[in-house]
């Protein structure tokens, strides 16, 4: 797992253009990039926790940041067959933005929750959970993998 903090921009060679902060904001961004297996999910639950803490986010955000973060990450890890998966962190002072991409094509579920209380339980539901956390949330795929972007209110308006 590669993590960078404290990013003040993104550079030219980013296979995807920066998140939309406010125009003349000032942002603190955070970016971890790990291989696409099972063990990405809790490693991007946790870094999306650090990134919240450092950032002195309140509770309610963190917690919400953190159930993006997983669902977005367990989404590329499912279904993307990529070999890596990106997530950006961006905070401009009243909202977080999150953006999680890969570089894979979409891929159905090969097999059955492994854990059997799931068994019967319904698929496909994190991006709506996603839209629901959410001010808003755009999905754009593309032959070069997919890119997630949502944004979560810290503050009350």
């Amino acid at each position: 797992m590669a993590i960078i903090d404290g990013l003040r921009s993104v550079t030219a060679d980013c296979p995807w253009p920066a998140p939309a902060v406010r125009p003349g904001s000032t942002w603190s961004g955070a970016l971890c990039i790990t291989r696409a297996v099972a063990a990405a999910v809790p490693e991007a639950r946790q870094f999306a926790r650090n990134v919240a803490r450092r950032w002195v986010l309140p509770e309610n955000p963190t917690a919400t940041l953190s159930l993006v973060v997983s669902e977005l990450v367990t989404n590329a890890v499912l279904h993307s067959g990529s070999e890596d998966v990106t997530t950006l962190i961006v905070f401009d002072g009243l909202d977080v933005t999150v953006e999680v991409t890969d570089s894979g094509q979409w891929l159905e579920r090969g097999s059955h929750r492994r854990v059997a209380e799931d068994e019967d339980a319904a698929f496909g539901r994190g991006l709506d959970l996603v839209r629901a956390c959410t001010s808003w949330c755009t999905i754009a795929s593309s032959a070069a993998g997919t890119r997630v972007v949502a944004r979560l209110p810290v503050t009350e308006p």
